[in-house]
């Protein structure tokens, strides 16, 4: 996630330091389903498409069924529950799905999560 900032890449240690993920991937469906009401609420304010938003939701629908199977990668690198899905809906269907983070933080997605949990 920090690459970007730096020469090399980030240590093992660190990265175990500043990870959540082996915990926090038992959010995956309030994460998935507070995403796809963002979505939604992204089209109303007409910041996405409705194309936009039906890739968005079919790309999240994928993860969730991955996820659900045992087939979805958790990634270390990173960190949490929000970006591994973020990075994940991006691979799978491009531009859009790094749209999904418009107008909303980290700490956003955190609060919903923990709600819904």
């Amino acid at each position: 996630m920090w690459k970007g900032r730096f020469q090399t890449d980030t240590s093992n240690l660190v990265q175990r330091y500043g990870e959540s993920i082996s915990y926090d991937w038992r959010l995956y469906p309030y994460d998935i389903q507070g995403s796809m009401a963002h979505a939604a609420a992204l089209q109303a304010a007409g910041i996405i498409t409705k194309t936009e938003q039906r890739a968005i939701n079919r790309g999240l629908r994928d993860i969730l069924g991955e996820i659900e199977a045992g087939q979805f990668k958790f990634r270390l690198s990173l960190e949490d529950i929000h970006m591994n899905i973020e990075s994940a809906l991006t691979e799978k269907i491009g531009a859009a799905g790094a749209k999904l983070h418009t107008a909303r933080s980290r700490n956003d997605q955190v609060a919903l999560d923990v709600r819904l949990y």
